[in-house]
């Protein structure tokens, strides 16, 4: 990836919803080239998807935790492939450390929460921590030893 492609991605991580033409006009670049630039880091999957940012607490799930999975063998939560459809659940990440597993989940109540966590213990044991502030809730990737913008 040269600088125009780290240009390109810094533009539509801004927003997403870019036309060719307004992103080729940011980046000095005629819209077909952009157009084919953006299509094969979309091919090499540097480009994975274009999303819409939701909040959790705007949309009805305002108690949000961090839990930590300690699990192993047939059991583990790692061999469920259906957890990762839990709509509690909004991100998933398999560790090192303490833990084998890391979730991020939201729910509507606490008490949403604790019957989450019961679930959770079937596979393991759970440590929960509960989010006060989302103080980088989404941050783009930069190019290396680039600063972002202010």
């Amino acid at each position: 990836m040269d600088q125009v492609d780290w240009r390109i991605l810094d533009e539509l991580q801004g927003d997403a919803r870019l036309s060719f033409n307004e992103l080729s006009r940011r980046v000095n670049l005629s819209a077909p080239s952009v157009a084919e630039r953006v299509r094969k880091m979309e091919a090499v999957g540097v480009i994975t998807g274009y999303h819409c940012q939701v909040d959790p607490a705007a949309a009805g799930r305002p108690v949000r935790a961090v839990v930590v999975l300690d699990c192993h063998g047939p059991t583990c939560i790692l061999r469920d492939p259906a957890v990762r459809a839990w709509p509690e659940i909004q991100h998933f990440y398999r560790v090192t450390g303490g833990g084998c597993s890391v979730l991020v989940v939201a729910v509507p109540t606490l008490a949403d929460l604790e019957e989450l966590i019961d679930r959770l213990a079937r596979y393991g044991r759970p440590t929960s921590s509960m989010v006060l502030g989302d103080l980088l809730p989404w941050a783009p990737i930069l190019a290396a030893g680039s600063r972002p913008s202010a």
